[in-house]
């Protein structure tokens, strides 16, 4: 599995576009793969940011790049 910043780096080297790996983690629960507990995050039954539509297209294309999904 791919880390977080091995698809910010493919995101943004293909497509010119930086991500943050709160929309990452985003897409990530939305496909169905797993998730670690982020020490920093004060809820975890909500997202503070939720990935913007027009990036959840270029997460998933790294995803499965990485064959992660």
């Amino acid at each position: 599995m791919a880390t977080y910043k091995q698809i910010m780096d493919w995101v943004k080297k293909n497509y010119g576009i930086s991500v943050k790996t709160c929309w990452i983690a985003n897409i990530k629960e939305d496909v169905g793969l797993e998730l670690r507990k982020a020490p920093n995050r004060i809820d975890s039954n909500k997202r503070k940011y939720s990935c913007p539509p027009e990036k959840r297209d270029l997460i998933i294309e790294a995803f499965r790049h990485f064959r992660m999904i």
